[in-house]
This record gives C-alpha cells, structure tokens and sequence, in this order.
C-alpha cells in the first residue's frame, strides 16, 4: 500500500459524520425558531389582553367624564357599574372573569371612588391556559375625576 491510499482510508466517512453535524445543528435551530414562535405567540395573546382591560377601563372613566356627576353610581355595586360589569364579562370583554366560588378567587372588577373624585378602576383576568384557583392578571388604573363649580 502505498501512502496515499492510506491517507484515503483514514479519510473514509469523514464527509458523512460532517453532514451529520451540520444537519444536528440545522435541527436545533429549527427547533429554537419553533419555540421562539410559540413564546412570541403566547405573549401577543397576553398582550391583546392587557390592551382590552385598558380600554375597558378607559370606557368606564369615559362615562364617568360625561356623566351627571354622580360617580356613585359608577362605584363596585352600582347600576352603571353592572351594565359596564356585562361588557367586561360577555364574549368580547375579558376570559375568566367570574364571580368568587368553591376554590376559585373572584376576578370581577373593582371600582372605588373617594370623595375628592379619585377613582381606582382595577380589573382581573384568567386566560384559558391558567387553572380556575390561579390568581390571574391584574390591571390598574387610577383617574381623578372633578368638575368645575
């Protein structure tokens, strides 16, 4: 054998273990931009939420802008705040938004209005993935809220 021929056997597969390695590291960077997609999709959905608790509580401190003054009836209880409460929980408001029961912490909203007009609207949600006794998101907002004499 000659030298040249040995150099060749010890050669022999070295171009297919090559390939293996190149296509292992194409593998797991598939792998990695999958599981980016799926986290990108999971925090747009997280962020649509946020975004609809905004406006949500943004209407409310609208109608309390336009109302007769009477920021009572806008408070946790009232007759405003029930009709606004049927936005927030219907199909088009927020998921998970029901009242207390066994096992499971109430994620209906807050509304308190002091007596200089400051308004504290905090709204909580649960998004289909999380369990029934989980303490879900929370979102706050703060308004005052005064007329002139």
């Amino acid at each position: 054998m000659n030298e040249r021929s040995k150099l060749a056997q010890g050669q022999a597969g070295v171009m297919l273990l090559e390939a293996l390695i190149a296509i292992l590291i194409f593998s797991l960077g598939i792998l990695s931009l999958v599981a980016l997609q799926a986290t990108a999709i999971q925090l747009t959905g997280d962020a649509k939420y946020r975004t609809d608790a905004t406006l949500l509580a943004n209407r409310l401190i609208g109608q309390m802008w336009v109302s007769d003054g009477n920021l009572d009836a806008f408070a946790t209880g009232g007759a405003a705040y029930d009709a606004w409460l049927a936005d927030v929980s219907g199909p088009e408001g927020l998921p998970g938004v029901v009242a207390a029961s066994d096992g499971v912490a109430s994620t209906l909203p807050t509304v308190t209005v002091d007596a200089a007009g400051v308004v504290v609207v905090t709204l909580f949600w649960r998004t289909p993935e999380m369990a029934a006794d989980a303490a879900g998101h929370r979102h706050i907002i703060v308004s005052q809220i005064v007329r002139n004499p």
